[in-house]
């Protein structure tokens, strides 16, 4: 079965290999079996059901809580050239009507439903007449009350279960506890269901914490790296979205706010405008959640404390679903706490109350953690990470030194002594720092011993001594709204007894990450392939990536195709993208490698793929070229023994290169007048493309050139 099942995934999906778990849920569903299926966000859930129906002779139900998420699903599979369609809200009634006539007939293999559809009598009438094969419900944990995102018309979801009690049902989801695992169970009455659990690790995602002093300054510098990228920021309160997202655009960066105070129609149009690239950056509370299925976010911020570890997971994972290296930063500050609480005091249930207090001190944990996050995320899941060092979060990148804190920690604790354990955070830096400002000299608190002890220590360094302290237990913050701060009996203890205290250094605000660009490729094509599949989408009104992911646009930047059986061999393109798009792609990669001098690269062989006429394996030829350079010949000399264009030669330079592979490349460099100015033009870009770098310089210096500086500089920088 597997090699059939391959040929359909590359047929119709453009893929030449399953991810983990994902023949496993296939074949299940085939067998007939009920599946649980627990997979992260991108992994890749969604084929888990789609592939199944190209081979089942019935229709398969899928229930999924949002209208955008839906749409984007469907015109997917249509592109994909896969008969597929909807049903909810957004439709009129004629349209509902041609498309249950349509299920009715045969003529559809996939339908999504929204959940709220199956309270109508008049629905389950329509659905008692479908030949259903297989019924799938995707985010899974909304029909468990202990979910981190309940939806109360998931519990009509019984009625498919009594209604066609022979079909298989598959239920997924990208996050659940033990507890709303056994919940889906219960509500879903999954009967001898496989269970089938992935890893909740997001390798491709680094995870990064920021304080929140400074965040919009913060948050302008991570935009300036991100630029031209989708980004997600996540915001506590509706008129925040809407006061950042005004302040970045006041900035130059092109934003838009969304929440769930704005009408349904501006709300649409805000998250189409983000999906079809034309707005970069969405600043949204979490109602811009799960139909979020765009998958070349770059960039997710928090700009405040999530409510738990769990909402964390879930939005972060909106970020590189594509699998390309993808940022999560996280502006953490212990006073966000206590506005949480204010939502979580409302909580009438008292057992509800604790969950909710319970959940809100473990992302508490987690923003202040000095050891590695992934850890703690994969452990909250029941996961064990067992690796020392994950490399992509801050703690791991760039651990934080340890100080003797033991002077600055008696120093605020005797201030906040002094000054009668009855004032905030700020006014004992204020004190600590020697402030004369009118409220320190009214309280006479300039008189004190303690006036100005620390002045030496910065503003915000003492801040986090107190986070960290009230974090510790040494100090006390009540929840009013002017939280103040006391002693604890280990504070007063710690001073008494002349204890001693080791605390990490701050951290400072630097962007740590994975390099964006892991996929060595001709920035100046990608660019134009960028440009076609936007005008393609437009012309076809869907977002752009339903065209083509960033994923295969990196492959066609890469490897240069040529001929339509090149491209089919890129990933994502099926029988039906490379007969509807092969020539307007092949027309610009053509076109750009000509002007270039770019020969065809090989793509790098995967299981199940044909194999690719060859005149020598991709080993041999790179270390050919690897071997010319070790010898100290030049650019052209290498071009001219192995009978390739410079630009080919380049491409395997930039490989050595972009796989942190060390090869010669100083004695291949432009004077040293020439080399500063072409460093000069790349540090003023930023970006690394070479058409601005180009423009700036002027045409007496060629791309190739330009290609092989860049190459040197990222080695340098990768060293």
């Amino acid at each position: 079965m597997t090699d059939n099942l391959l040929t359909l995934l590359k047929t119709h999906f453009g893929y030449d290999q399953f991810r983990p778990l994902q023949e496993d849920a296939i074949t299940s569903a085939l067998a007939g079996q009920d599946t649980f299926l627990l997979m992260p966000t991108g992994a890749g859930k969604s084929l888990c059901y789609q592939l199944p129906a190209l081979k089942l002779n019935g229709l398969t139900l899928v229930v999924s809580p949002l209208i955008a998420l839906m749409k984007d699903q469907v015109d997917g599979l249509k592109a994909n050239g896969l008969p597929a369609e909807l049903i909810n809200s957004s439709l009129t009634a004629s349209q509902i009507n041609k498309v249950q006539a349509d299920a009715l007939s045969g003529n559809i293999r996939i339908l999504y439903l929204a959940p709220e559809r199956l309270a109508s009598p008049g629905f389950r009438t329509f659905l008692r007449g479908l030949n259903v094969s297989l019924i799938a419900v995707d985010e899974a944990h909304c029909i468990s009350e202990w979910g981190h995102d309940f939806r109360p018309d998931y519990r009509n979801l019984k009625y498919l279960r009594q209604e066609f009690p022979s079909v298989p049902v598959m239920a997924l989801t990208a996050t659940a506890t033990e507890r709303v695992r056994q919940d889906i169970f219960d509500q879903l009455e999954l009967r001898g269901a496989r269970t089938l659990v992935a890893s909740f690790n997001r390798p491709n995602l680094t995870y990064q914490v920021r304080p929140k002093r400074g965040a919009m300054r913060s948050l302008e510098a991570l935009l300036g790296q991100h630029r031209g990228e989708s980004v997600i920021v996540y915001c506590m309160a509706r008129k925040d979205t809407e006061s950042i997202a005004s302040s970045l655009t006041a900035r130059g960066l092109k934003a838009l706010p969304y929440h769930a105070g704005m009408d349904p129609a501006s709300r649409r149009v805000t998250q189409e405008r983000f999906t079809r690239d034309e707005v970069p950056i969405i600043v949204a509370t979490i109602a811009f959640g799960m139909g979020i299925d765009k998958p070349d976010v770059r960039l997710v911020v928090h700009y405040d404390l999530p409510r738990s570890v769990e909402g964390y997971y879930q939005e972060t994972g909106r970020a590189g679903r594509d699998g390309l290296p993808s940022d999560c930063v996280l502006f953490y500050s212990y006073g966000d706490k206590f506005k949480q609480e204010f939502f979580v005091r409302q909580v009438e249930d008292a057992a509800e109350r604790d969950q909710a207090q319970k959940k809100l001190n473990q992302i508490v944990q987690f923003g202040e953690l000095h050891t590695c996050r992934r850890a703690y995320l994969l452990g909250y899941f029941g996961e064990v990470w067992e690796a020392e060092n994950c490399g992509a979060c801050d703690n791991c990148l760039a651990p934080a030194e340890e100080y003797d804190a033991t002077e600055v920690v008696q120093k605020v604790l005797s201030a906040v002594v002094r000054t009668g354990q009855r004032f905030g955070a700020g006014h004992i830096v204020d004190v600590l720092r020697g402030s004369r400002s009118q409220r320190v000299r009214q309280l006479g608190h300039d008189e004190l011993s303690v006036h100005g002890i620390a002045r030496d220590v910065p503003d915000d360094e003492l801040r986090l001594v107190i986070e960290l302290l009230v974090a510790k237990g040494l100090l006390g913050k009540n929840d009013g709204d002017y939280p103040t701060l006391a002693l604890t009996v280990a504070g007063n203890r710690f001073l008494k007894e002349k204890e001693r205290l080791v605390l990490p250094k701050p951290r400072r605000a630097s962007v740590v990450g994975v390099e964006a660009d892991e996929m060595p490729m001709d920035q100046a094509l990608w660019q134009r392939l960028r440009t076609l599949r936007k005008s393609l989408a437009d012309e076809e009104g869907v977002p752009p990536f339903v065209i083509f992911g960033d994923v295969s646009l990196r492959e066609m930047a890469t490897y240069f195709p040529q001929s339509r059986d090149s491209f089919a061999l890129i990933s994502g393109v099926g029988e039906a993208k490379l007969a509807r798009f092969a020539e307007p792609f092949l027309t610009v990669i053509i076109e750009h490698a000509q002007e270039h001098e770019l020969e065809e690269l090989p793509t790098p062989p995967r299981r199940g793929q044909r194999e690719r006429p060859s005149s020598g394996s991709v080993g041999s030829t790179f270390e050919e070229t690897r071997r010319l350079l070790q010898q100290g010949l030049s650019l052209e000399d290498i071009a001219r023994r192995r009978g390739y264009a410079l630009g080919t030669v380049l491409g395997h330079i930039e490989r050595f290169v972009g796989a942190g592979e060390e090869v010669p490349l100083a004695h291949l460099m432009p004077p040293p007048e020439r080399l500063l100015k072409i460093i000069a033009a790349f540090q003023s870009t930023d970006d690394g493309y070479l058409a601005p770098v180009q423009e700036q310089l002027g045409k007496d210096y060629s791309y190739e050139e330009l290609r092989l500086v860049r190459a040197y500089l990222r080695q340098g920088q990768s060293a």
